[in-house]
């Protein structure tokens, strides 16, 4: 793979400069504040949910590659993207598993192992451009939902549903953004940043209070 060839996703990006997608960049930010305001209320709850710590430091993560790759805009520094993403997907999926549905560490892992595996199927049978990439995040949706139906009547269980919620607003919005090009110019990628953003701090909350049991 040629790691320093110019990728052109997203409708604000007309060009291979670094600036070239600022709105695309700065709402990275989003990333940053969720990871922030979650590791306030972490530390205001014990600072002792080390599970959590380690998922809010890959919230931030993901807010930094991102914004590396909306900048750079290369095939290599995707990988500053894509990765941190799927380490929370994964780490996330486990925690949950363990936390909010009581699963054994073997029953957890070998989910998480089906999980992988139902992953790379749909990523060899969907076409790579499917709702403009979107696809590759419904398995973790689906996920999502799977974890939250159990504990639907439980506090952290509406947390979970509100993360969802807004997970189908982001991906609706990073669905649309190439198809709005010839209206709308900005496109609407930032806002799959923005709401994604809101998706992860809603997600880290749930996480929280189901250690606390409530």
């Amino acid at each position: 793979m040629d790691c320093g060839r110019a990728v052109d996703l997203y409708c604000e990006r007309t060009d291979a400069s670094f600036w070239a997608e600022p709105v695309n960049a700065v709402t990275n930010a989003a990333f940053l504040i969720a990871a922030l305001v979650a590791f306030v209320q972490w530390r205001r709850a014990g600072a002792r949910d080390w599970p959590v710590l380690a998922l809010i430091a890959v919230t931030a993560a993901i807010g930094v590659g991102s914004f590396i790759f909306h900048t750079i805009a290369t095939s290599g520094a995707a990988k500053f993207d894509t990765i941190p993403i799927a380490v929370f997907i994964y780490g996330y999926l486990l925690l949950a598993l363990r936390r909010f549905l009581g699963l054994s560490w073997i029953v957890s892992l070998g989910v998480l192992v089906a999980f992988s595996a139902f992953n790379y199927a749909e990523a060899m049978i969907v076409p790579r451009g499917a709702l403009n990439g979107s696809h590759a995040y419904l398995p973790a949706l689906a996920a999502l939902l799977a974890v939250a139906w159990p504990v639907r009547r439980q506090r952290a269980g509406r947390w979970l549903f509100a993360a969802a919620g807004t997970l189908v607003v982001s991906l609706t919005f990073r669905s649309i953004d190439m198809a709005v090009c010839d209206a709308w110019p900005l496109g609407t990628h930032f806002l799959w940043h923005s709401l994604n953003g809101l998706a992860l701090y809603l997600l880290l909350r749930a996480a929280m209070i189901g250690r606390q049991g409530t």
